[in-house]
């Protein structure tokens, strides 16, 4: 069936009201979607919710559905109804289900790693291959990211090692390490929908009874031969001690979710625990990696 798309642009305080406007006009769907690329760190549970500066937010609409009448109405009810900011978009008839699987492929990460979705063929059946499906959870390799640090974690040797993924997510960190041969995982995430998509996947690689996962609350204490963090700028600021405190003398260090502008900065802050390494850069992200000081 086809759909009509009405884009709207909103920022942080009006993006939750032109939702409810659009719902009002008949929208089956909408969606809020970051105009200028900018993070956000996903807020704790019961913090209210952060929306971006610059948030477009989409209405989906039947096609048949009369969209001057609904523009007429937005149009009406904004305090300045001249200004309202949209975009009417055609959506032709497909079949989303296999277009939006179409959009996933087998990515390879170093010399010997692959992230292949389950429906897709595994191009090298000799190479370490993690399974993952896009799911709940951020992190299938697409982003520059979480592409870093599986390129780092895939030129470390992690035989008998134990590895802390601080902020988990998918799991696709701690299943690539498991993969590559660590002895043991420890996945750490606040929101427990990424400890399950975590389980689920690991389940599916068959190396669950080498992953443990926890909440923050009941993070054990513990120290690891190798931390890998892929969050953002300032919860690594914040957090820097007990990410640290992971960390065994002589461990390796790899940091993540950091745009260019603001690695300097938390080069500095770990600095102050580990020898940093030069500042690795891939698209406007960076990845920073170090070993701790004894």
């Amino acid at each position: 069936m086809p759909w009509i798309q009405l884009r709207l642009q909103a920022n942080e305080e009006t993006a939750e009201k032109y939702s409810d406007w659009l719902m009002a006009c008949g929208a089956q769907a909408v969606t809020f979607i970051d105009a200028k690329d900018t993070p956000i760190y996903e807020p704790l549970p019961g913090d209210e919710v952060v929306y971006w500066h610059n948030t477009v937010v989409m209405g989906l609409y039947d096609a048949s559905c009369d969209m001057d009448k609904a523009i007429a109405y937005l149009q009406r009810i904004h305090p300045d109804g001249k200004q309202l900011q949209y975009k009417l978009e055609q959506l032709e008839d497909k079949d989303w289900e296999r277009e939006w699987m179409d959009n996933f492929h087998p990515m390879k990460f170093g010399q010997r790693l692959w992230i292949c979705p389950s429906w897709r063929d595994v191009p090298e059946p000799d190479a370490v291959n993690v399974m993952l499906d896009p799911g709940l959870a951020f992190g299938t390799g697409t982003h520059p990211t979480t592409a870093l640090c599986l390129t780092w974690l895939d030129g470390l040797d992690l035989r008998d090692k134990t590895v802390v993924d601080f902020g988990c997510g998918s799991g696709i960190l701690s299943l690539a390490a498991l993969k590559l041969g660590a002895k043991q995982v420890i996945g750490i995430d606040i929101d427990p929908q990424a400890l399950q998509a975590s389980e689920a996947n690991a389940m599916r690689n068959g190396v669950a009874d080498r992953l443990k996962l926890y909440l923050p609350e009941n993070q054990p204490k513990l120290q690891a031969d190798v931390v890998v963090a892929n969050i953002l700028a300032g919860p690594l600021r914040e957090l820097a001690p007990v990410i640290i405190d992971y960390l065994k003398p002589g461990g390796l260090l790899a940091l993540s979710g950091i745009l260019e502008e603001q690695g300097n900065e938390l080069l500095n802050v770990y600095g102050q625990w580990c020898d940093m390494q030069p500042i690795t850069v891939q698209e406007e992200w960076v990845r920073l990696n170090g070993k701790r000081n004894n």
